[in-house]
């Protein structure tokens, strides 16, 4: 089993595009399980329609509860909260639990000892049946955190359900950035692959992705997505990768395929033959020996 993580470095690269085509053409190689990494913002779904099987509730941390009958009035909770999440009203004093960030501050200055921290849910895991295979993905609540934890839970279940289903394959669609939810994406994967855009914000956010997956030994490459839209920028990208002895796997073309393609919930591979659908089968062509398959 194999795992490959594709990664954008900010949003709207094109990176869930590139994940759905990519399964596509694999789950007609061997059977895969997909991984939505993208916990604050998971959108692989909206292309492969699935259907839920399984859901959990998921405890990301703790918020603090205040014993109202216990509560002696004094106000300390309140001056050691750094987050204003201590309300009071007529003197009865509440916790706003969007506003708690978990920190027991209050809990250990409350003299009375009428504050507790309580488990405190976060999100939701799934897991679902899609046409190309079984998807593992979340969502996180609102004003939550965490997401890293939760990033890290997905993961491990696309393994334990890749192993039960003897795939070839884990395809994880990450999330933008270089925070929690990526590193614990990128974290022991197999291979990383960077979709970059060619403007100045997309080679900079590469640069910075591509240290978070050389720090944590992951052999990474490249692909340009819309390259033709700026060929100047996607050539410095290219002259980037061969002065890093980067593999650049490929110039993926702007093509209006892809936004009709969405439209119609389905992936540019499944729903045209056009100059994107055809580099995509191009790149998968050169990452599937990547992968040692």
């Amino acid at each position: 089993m194999k795992q490959l993580v594709v990664l954008g470095g900010k949003g709207g690269t094109g990176k869930t595009t590139v994940v759905a085509a990519l399964a596509q053409l694999m789950a007609t190689e061997g059977r895969l399980v997909l991984a939505d990494a993208d916990v604050d913002a998971p959108n692989l779904g909206l292309l492969l329609a699935p259907e839920v099987l399984y859901g959990e509730r998921f405890v990301g941390g703790s918020e603090a509860v205040i014993d109202e009958t216990a509560c002696i009035g004094c106000g300390t909770c309140q001056d050691v909260c750094r987050y204003d999440a201590v309300l009071a009203t007529d003197g009865v004093y509440t916790v706003d639990a969007i506003a708690c960030e978990g920190c027991a501050a209050c809990h250990y200055a409350c003299p009375a000892g009428c504050i507790d921290m309580e488990p405190a849910e976060s999100g939701e895991w799934y897991r679902s049946m899609t046409r190309l295979g079984d998807l593992v993905h979340a969502r996180l609540f609102a004003g939550q955190e965490n997401s890293g934890k939760l990033v890290s839970l997905v993961r491990h279940q696309a393994q334990v359900l890749a192993q039960d289903r003897d795939a070839r394959w884990v395809l994880i669609d990450g999330s933008p950035g270089i925070g929690c939810p990526v590193i614990a994406a990128v974290t022991g994967a197999d291979l990383a692959l960077m979709v970059a855009e060619p403007t100045v914000s997309g080679q900079h956010d590469l640069d910075r992705v591509l240290g978070v997956a050389a720090h944590f030994r992951v052999p990474a490459a490249v692909v340009i997505n819309k390259g033709d839209i700026n060929p100047g920028r996607s050539a410095e990208i290219e002259a980037y990768c061969r002065e890093r002895d980067l593999p650049m796997l490929g110039v993926l073309p702007y093509d209006d395929a892809a936004m009709a393609a969405m439209r119609q919930g389905r992936t540019v591979t499944e729903a045209s033959d056009g100059p994107l659908a055809q580099a995509l089968r191009g790149l998968w062509a050169v990452l599937k020996p990547m992968l040692g398959q």
